[in-house]
């Protein structure tokens, strides 16, 4: 029997008393469908799935996005975030999938990059690190709503550039490829989405400005936006257990990873990403 349990008192929860390596019945996939969208963060424990488990789960929810060209599992639909090299050993410090995990350490909304943003990931705990390696979800509907009433005059109607070269390189110039640049320029967003469970905040690391305001004043009000929703009562962050699946919905939280001993400890991970229904707006000059 399905069974879901509250883990903080703005979001999130866990759903326990499901084996996802069966399907799910229709009133089950319901109810998960519900709570998703009322808590939009959710853990579902114990889940020892393989690949075909997690990728049929997660097709449940909605039509699958494609990993992108430059990523660990690029044209399917599984994306491998790792510190384990081919060869099974720990990858070094300058492995260029090692140093593209660090950029997960920065808030962000998975695919804001792209013309259509991920509407939820589903990330399947494989291997774990003794310490650290966590996830930190942040409620941007409960940040927006908790928000001083001037900075949010401030956001109201307005459209950010979400630069994926941009937000790569501020991690190491070298890390986003001419490929990546050309494959995904600037796209624009609203900075606030107005989704079926209300209105959120949406910005995030691949945020670079702000339409309509010089570099340094947009970069201002995108840096105290963050700032505020980021507070730790808005978020919920969740120490993961061998074999815990979660997911999250990318209208409504950021998230980022938490640092570990990389250089010592295994972190395996398979994320797949339920895709957005349609542009937001049109691409960025």
């Amino acid at each position: 029997m399905l069974h879901i349990e509250p883990l903080h008192p703005l979001f999130a929860a866990r759903l326990s008393g499901l084996d996802l390596r069966q399907p799910p019945d229709d009133a089950v996939m319901q109810a998960v469908r519900e709570a998703f969208e009322r808590f939009s963060v959710l853990v579902f424990p114990e889940q020892a799935i393989d690949d075909d488990a997690q990728l049929a789960f997660s097709a449940r929810l909605g039509p699958l996005e494609q990993t992108r060209a430059g990523a660990n599992g690029a044209g399917g639909h599984l994306l491998v975030l790792t510190n384990v090299g081919p060869d099974g050993q720990i990858a070094p410090p300058t492995d260029r999938q090692v140093l593209n995990n660090r950029a997960n350490r920065l808030w962000h909304a998975d695919s804001s990059f792209k013309p259509v943003p991920a509407r939820a990931s589903m990330l399947s705990a494989r291997e774990i690190p003794g310490q650290g390696g966590d996830t930190e979800f942040a409620s941007m509907r409960a940040a927006w709503e908790a928000m001083p009433g001037p900075l949010r005059a401030g956001l109201r109607g307005r459209t950010a550039v979400h630069d994926f070269g941009w937000s790569r390189s501020r991690i190491m110039p070298e890390l986003v490829t001419a490929a990546e640049r050309q494959d995904w320029p600037p796209v624009r967003h609203p900075v606030v989405l107005d989704g079926p469970q209300g209105e959120a905040l949406y910005l995030g690391a691949h945020a670079r400005g702000i339409e309509g305001m010089d570099e340094t004043e947009g970069r201002a009000l995108i840096e105290e936006a963050m700032a505020f929703a980021t507070q730790p009562r808005f978020v919920y962050a969740h120490r993961w257990s061998r074999h815990d699946l979660v997911l999250w919905d990318n209208r409504a939280v950021l998230h980022r990873a938490t640092p570990f001993a990389s250089s010592a400890e295994r972190r395996h991970m398979v994320r797949t990403t339920i895709a957005g229904e349609a542009p937001r707006s049109a691409a960025a000059a």
